[in-house]
């Protein structure tokens, strides 16, 4: 996968996990709460394994 769809993965998963975070506590479902908290990590540690792409490519092209 690219570095630009790991970002795209990862912005959508994350703002996914935010939501569902958000419905959790506001039904006082916790266990929805903790999944929507693990797929905003997930979405966080995406958005970073493509930055991390990206320097790599472009540090290749210097």
């Amino acid at each position: 996968m690219g570095s630009t769809a790991d970002k795209a993965k990862g912005m959508a998963n994350e703002a996914a996990g935010k939501v569902k975070q958000g419905a959790g506590r506001m039904t006082g479902d916790r266990d929805l709460e903790a999944k929507g908290a693990a797929q905003e990590l997930k979405g966080k540690s995406q958005k970073t394994i493509g930055k991390a792409k990206s320097a790599v490519k472009k540090a290749a092209n210097l």
